[in-house]
């Protein structure tokens, strides 16, 4: 051993020495092929390039998942033939008090295996009683437990592939397990029985170490955490038995940190930092405005976004700015062989010194540390110690008062994690584990995004998705949540429409859309999907014929109506309302504290440009609104529609309307039939703000259909009904309080 040891250095020096020469060591690739699978290397056959293996879905790489080239000019681990492996499953015969079907030869269950759970005489089954071992290495469902509960918790069960030691459930016993050989304990290793009738901490689970955690089983388990931390207005209220301690007012810090070492994929860092900027961007919908500190690592950090900066003096720069900078950060990856952890704990404990000097309220803050690493490191020592301090200083020396004023979340990535270097740096109240591990971060953007856009956000309007496959319509319906699409009955003839959903009882459209008292209308959400109509609330001053004996045949005038739901819809991330103008819940989506005046004036400016739909598959339609003095040429042109014969363009367009259209200085969109009540909106921030809706032409362009994208000419015109005209309307329904509906706060 001594021999091989002393010609392995003498080699690594050589290669060393040689290298000046421009003569490059590199790690051989012979024998380094798998069976079944491929291979990529990440900086050729170099020092320090890692070689990932890929295999087919439901086959992993054994015996190992990647190797390293080491300075010997070899590949560590010591290499072994390669092959793409079935995915194995942990073994499910561990379930007591019952018996699985079917027992395979030596209790293996491969990719694809089904089972099905059956309980003794006497003892009934909680959970699934069919699973399948799916491609992450996991059983689909929860673990099904055979229960004959007696004592004050229920039985906790036994994970797959685990042992449990312990059969007392009352309060105050305890529990304990483990994970046979070669298997990971993901979750609680202890649990003990609360007062509360629940088991402290979090299901354990059996990995393998090819076993990783689905982008939506993260979601699931990290969302539920993080919206406790985030839902401010729940002060006083207990969520999933935690106390809910952010006041309006509170201050929350929240610490990322992202590996860029060689270990980590550069697709696996680029989708870290994309999925960072989507949480920090949801977060923001909250009532909560966080401050952040983010930082890249590997040998040395790199700061992005310095928290002490929102402790300055004055309001810190605004998030965009922020988000800005960190979109755009260059990342230096000159020192990414080494990887020092430990610096990353080290920096944020001195930026939370820091922050206690400045902040005399530093008791009352709440702290959320996310780290996306390997586990990998090389140099800087083990970070322990150092979370242990962090730990100290946010805990003030009562650690059961005060559990709940800081979270660790690890989300371990890579080929190779190193798991036990990551486990013990999780923090979360009870003993609650927030490790994760991910075999990629591909799917983890649209993940955060589906953690924070629920019900939980249901008084957050405008909220959108504007990524994904938007020809897919499930995905395009979440960058539009708000549409409703309205047929009308009339006398036994059918009329087609738009509407916005405005609040989760109120459907906003045009009144042109109800002909007579009689018509009756049927809303979807989606094909199949109807909501049930209470009653129509048109505008009281809307009157198509109001003037005839004026020479305007309709008169669109006040062409608004509200239709009014049997029952709330319920809020998701594919329906969920638009914000309206001059209301307390678009101030929040810009982020402005303004009157009506000021928030109409902020919303619309000469020439702006906004966007309506067509009716079938919701294409966006892009026009430019024309204020000042270019608003009478583009009204002047309503005097050429075939129903009107006055010479005077303000008995047809009054100040209630919004004009688009025309070459000048932008070719624009024009509506078409069935485009009539949609939404004409603006994005802002990642809110969509309603400003009008469509409501007439005065030209019927050829070609102009329900999915047509049609560009006007000089004389085709679109006027829309301006909301900020009609607020009186909209407030006298949508603002009224004392209802069986929750209204709307409207701003003077």
């Amino acid at each position: 051993m001594a021999f091989s040891i002393q010609w392995s250095c003498f080699f690594s020096l050589l290669c060393l020495l040689i290298q000046g020469d421009a003569v490059w060591c590199e790690c051989p690739l012979g024998g380094m092929e798998i069976e079944g699978g491929t291979f990529n290397l990440s900086n050729g056959q170099n020092v320090d390039s890692m070689l990932r293996y890929h295999c087919p879905m439901g086959y992993y790489p054994y015996p190992e998942l990647a190797y390293r080239c080491h300075a010997d000019n070899r590949w560590t681990p010591e290499h072994r033939r390669s092959r793409c492996k079935r995915v194995e499953c942990p073994d499910p015969t561990v379930l007591q008090n019952g018996h699985i079907l079917p027992i395979h030869e030596n209790r293996k269950y491969y990719y694809e295996s089904k089972i099905t759970y059956n309980c003794y005489s006497g003892y009934t089954l909680h959970g699934p009683f069919r699973r399948t071992c799916l491609e992450n290495g996991k059983w689909s469902g929860s673990n099904p437990v055979c229960r004959h509960d007696s004592g004050d918790c229920p039985d906790p069960g036994v994970p797959p592939g685990g042992m449990r030691s312990g059969n007392s459930f009352n309060i105050g016993d305890k529990v304990m397990f483990k994970c046979r050989s070669k298997m990971i304990l993901m979750g609680s290793e202890e649990r003990e029985c609360q007062l509360n009738g629940h088991w402290s901490g979090s299901e354990p689970s059996c990995y393998y170490k090819h076993t990783y955690d689905s982008p939506w089983e993260v979601s699931e388990a990290f969302g539920g955490d993080i919206m406790n931390t985030l839902s401010s207005n729940l002060v006083n209220e207990t969520q999933q038995g935690r106390s809910i301690k952010l006041t309006r007012n509170g201050t929350l810090n929240i610490f990322i940190a992202v590996d860029v070492s060689e270990s980590i994929d550069e697709l696996d860092f680029l989708n870290a930092k994309a999925a960072i900027i989507t949480l920090i961007k949801k977060i923001e919908n909250f009532s909560v405005y966080p401050k952040y500190e983010v930082v890249f690592f590997s040998s040395k950090i790199q700061t992005v976004i310095n928290i002490l900066d929102f402790y300055g003096p004055g309001n810190p720069p605004p998030l965009k700015k922020f988000l800005d900078t960190f979109e755009n950060f260059y990342v230096e990856r000159e020192d990414k062989y080494g990887t020092n952890i430990n610096a990353v704990f080290n920096q944020f404990l001195v930026k939370l010194g820091a922050i206690k000097q400045r902040d005399k309220r530093f008791s009352e803050h709440h702290h959320v540390i996310i780290l996306f690493t390997d586990g990998g490191y090389n140099t800087g020592g083990a970070p322990t110690d150092t979370v242990e301090r962090i730990k100290s200083m946010v805990y003030m020396e009562r650690p059961q008062e005060r559990q709940e004023h800081l979270d660790i979340y690890v989300f371990g990535i890579g080929s190779s994690i190193y798991d036990g270097n990551l486990k013990p740096l999780t923090v979360g109240t009870g003993g609650k584990s927030h490790y994760y591990r991910l075999q990629n971060l591909e799917e983890l953007q649209l993940t955060f995004d589906e953690i924070i856009d629920e019900s939980d956000v249901r008084g957050r309007c405008g909220l959108y998705k504007d990524y994904g496959d938007l020809y897919d319509s499930k995905e395009k319906r979440k960058k539009f949540p708000w549409v409703i699409y309205i047929s009308v009955l009339t006398d036994g003839t059918t009329e087609y429409c738009l509407g916005s959903l405005v609040s989760p009882r109120f459907v906003l459209t045009a009144a042109h859309c109800f002909k007579a008292e009689s018509s009756t209308a049927k809303l979807e959400v989606t094909s199949g999907y109807l909501l049930e109509v209470e009653r129509v609330h048109k505008h009281p001053d809307y009157n198509i014929r109001a003037k005839v004996d004026q020479g305007v045949a309709e008169f669109y005038d006040y062409d608004v109506a509200l239709i009014e739901l049997q029952q709330d819809v319920p809020i998701t991330i594919s329906l969920r309302p638009i914000c309206l103008p001059c209301t307390d819940e678009t101030n929040a989506a810009i982020s402005k504290t303004f009157t009506c005046n000021q928030q109409e004036d902020f919303v619309l400016k000469n020439h702006d440009k906004v966007t309506f739909l067509t009716k079938t598959n919701l294409r966006e339609k892009e026009a430019h609104v024309k204020l000042g003095n270019d608003r009478h040429d583009c009204i002047n042109q309503a005097l050429k529609a075939p129903n009107i014969t006055t010479t005077d363009v303000t008995q047809a367009v009054t100040e209630n309307f919004l004009c688009t259209g025309g070459q000048f200085p932008y070719v624009d969109k024009l509506s078409c039939k069935g485009d009539s009540g949609g939404a004409v909106f603006k994005n802002y921030e990642g809110r969509t703000i309603q400003v009008a809706l469509v409501s007439w032409g005065n030209k019927q362009m050829p070609g102009c259909r329900y999915d047509q994208l049609v560009n006007s000419d000089a004389v085709s015109r679109d006027f829309h009904i301006n909301l900020f005209k009609v607020l009186p309307f909209l407030k006298s329904i949508l603002g009224k309080t004392g209802q069986n509906y929750a209204h709307l706060a409207f701003i003077d």
